[in-house]
């Protein structure tokens, strides 16, 4: 590398026995191995490269043989860092140590330093390359295209290095890990306080949802608002007070019965009327749901109110057999990815021909008003057609279609609600991907309220979610503030200016890339916590919201989810190894 003048900070004084230097000037930038093809070492991928202060790295026994070629080299002793987006902004570094026979190769995406005097401390090279000061300006410097941006090794090897003595290196390196024990004692001390904080919100919505009088519900809320500060900290944790809301509706919680409502057996008949005559016309067929295990629920609800089977109220169009041939373009096909709860989702925007939609579209046309239900993959999502549709439908995709003049709207509230939810996952089956069949779904009774109770109950509901989004606003206003301050203050203290991240926390894209979806239930009595998240929000989440409603740190959320993707309780993440594979071994 050609030697050029070092670019020296102009807002930093050393004191007089430190010196600014390179990495270029105090070993061997890349280095490589020389060792016999029979030996044993070591290998690391990307994944074995810890993002925490001297976290532990991820060996894997190899013959040198094997991992020579194609492959970074490093021994004991060396200090590495990824070079590649976004492994580098997460800080992922480490000091070389405990390899087999003291050398090793690994993932193609790190720079490795390796010292070449005694007096250059690697913990304290360690120390520097995790440095805002080197981390800040080394994202402004890397190159490439979004997703594939990677750090020169021009700015490795020749950004500013102030070098103090070998001994006061030595002392800088201990104070740094005193202090760095004391942020993780911190930081226990917050995950421990962030779980028994989720587990008193828990507490305290659940005895919100199962107030048996309107007394006992007064006193539940008036306890939820009055620790609302201490109860919810986090933008993520409104989700729990939006299925709160939803509990409430189907419950009969939200209203009170007035003396001008329709008494709700007409509306049943109706119903009753409408199907018989689309059964009389053949619009659809006489076909009776013969299911025998099927659960139901077990709530209390308004005498006023009644319950009803979904084929009761809905006439049931699905397609079953093989979806047609996928196309650029034609009519556009809405998949079980499209239904998300509450919403319908353009994207992702897939078509079938219109030939053969008119071939595939013949047990009936979804209208607006209409109510979409996922059966598999993920499990029991809802959405309402809120336009006139233009689509074909996939298959694990029910367009419920109401009998009589039911509210909608009302009845998706319902649906997408905790309880109803959970009524889903009992009567599901499957081993890797939990469904229901449309013989179980359709026996399912949902609690009915009189029609004009309906339209008010949708009018609480969206009342309360505003107030929800706003509560949620103003956690996420607090959250980015704190997060200003916190980087004003570290400014100020250190000269170095960052930009504040819209994330808290970049996560791997090779380990965080792909949903996670619920796969076989774990036992009772098994240890399976992100499952049971997974089970009470339909089944699928974005890992970084799963890894946020478990509380812990990241490592150990990894480990917990490797756990139950081993038992089978969380469907692995095939795409996200694929991803991983790929970009590690095209590299090589």
């Amino acid at each position: 590398m050609e030697s050029k003048a070092i670019e020296i900070p102009s807002s930093i004084d050393l004191p007089p026995t430190w010196r600014w230097t390179r990495l270029l000037d105090l070993g061997e930038i890349s280095p490589k191995n020389e060792a016999e093809d029979e030996r044993e070492a070591s290998f690391i991928p990307m994944s074995g490269i810890p993002q925490l202060h001297n976290g532990k790295l991820t060996l894997e026994a190899a013959n040198w043989v094997n991992i020579k070629k194609g492959f970074t080299h490093f021994a004991n002793g060396d200090v590495v860092v990824a070079k590649i987006t976004p492994c580098f902004e997460n800080g992922k570094a480490a000091i070389i140590d405990g390899l087999a026979n003291g050398i090793g190769s690994g993932t193609t995406e790190l720079h490795v330093f390796r010292p070449i005097h005694s007096d250059i401390s690697s913990a304290y090279i360690y120390l520097f390359l995790r440095s805002p000061y080197f981390a800040v300006e080394g994202e402004k410097n890397m190159t490439g295209t979004a997703g594939q941006k990677r750090l020169p090794t021009e700015y490795f090897a020749t950004r500013a290095l102030p070098l103090p003595p070998a001994k006061e290196q030595a002392r800088i390196v201990a104070k740094v890990d005193e202090l760095m024990a004391l942020c993780d004692t911190l930081e226990q001390q917050q995950q421990q306080r962030r779980k028994l904080q989720n587990a008193l919100r828990q507490s305290t919505l659940q005895a919100v949802a199962t107030a048996t009088s309107p007394h006992e519900l007064q006193t539940t809320w008036n306890r939820l608002a009055d620790n609302f500060g201490q109860l919810f900290s986090a933008p993520e944790d409104i989700e729990d007070l939006r299925n709160l809301v939803l509990d409430l509706a189907v419950n009969g919680h939200l209203t009170e019965r007035s003396e001008s409502d329709e008494n709700i057996e007409r509306f049943i008949e109706r119903c009753i009327s409408a199907k018989a005559d689309k059964l009389a016309t053949g619009e659809m067929k006489r076909k009776v749901a013969a299911a025998t295990d099927v659960e139901q629920l077990d709530i209390p609800i308004p005498q006023h109110w009644c319950t009803a089977q979904l084929d009761e109220l809905f006439q049931f169009i699905d397609y079953r057999g093989k979806t047609p041939t996928k196309t650029n373009s034609g009519v556009v096909l809405v998949t079980a990815k499209n239904v998300r709860p509450g919403r319908l989702n353009e994207e992702p925007k897939e078509y079938i021909s219109e030939a053969s939609y008119k071939e595939w579209m013949t047990r009936g046309f979804p209208r607006e008003g209409d109510l979409l239900i996922t059966t598999e993959a993920p499990l029991g999502n809802v959405a309402r057609i809120n336009s006139q549709p233009d689509f074909a439908l996939a298959q694990r995709v029910i367009n419920l279609q109401p009998f009589a003049d039911l509210n909608t709207q009302c009845a998706m509230y319902f649906l997408m609600s905790p309880t109803f939810q959970n009524l889903l996952e009992l009567n599901s089956s499957g081993m890797t991907a939990k469904g229901i069949k449309a013989s179980k779904l359709k026996q399912l009774a949902l609690p009915i309220p009189p029609i004009e109770e309906q339209t008010r109950i949708v009018d609480h509901v969206l009342a309360l979610m505003q107030f929800c989004d706003s509560w949620e606003k103003q956690l996420r206003d607090s959250q980015k503030l704190s997060e200003r301050l916190c980087i004003a203050a570290i400014s100020t203290f250190t000269g170095i200016t960052t930009e504040p991240n819209e994330e808290p926390m970049k996560a791997p894209q090779t380990e965080l890339i792909a949903p996670l979806r619920l796969g076989q239930a774990p036992d009772i009595k098994a240890q399976a916590p992100l499952a049971n998240l997974l089970t009470r929000h339909n089944g699928e989440m974005s890992a970084k919201d799963l890894w946020q409603r478990y509380g812990g740190e990241i490592d150990a959320f990894y480990a917990q989810l490797k756990t139950e993707v081993a038992h089978g309780w969380i469907q692995e993440p095939e795409v996200a190894e694929m991803r991983q594979v790929t970009a590690e071994r095209a590299e090589a």
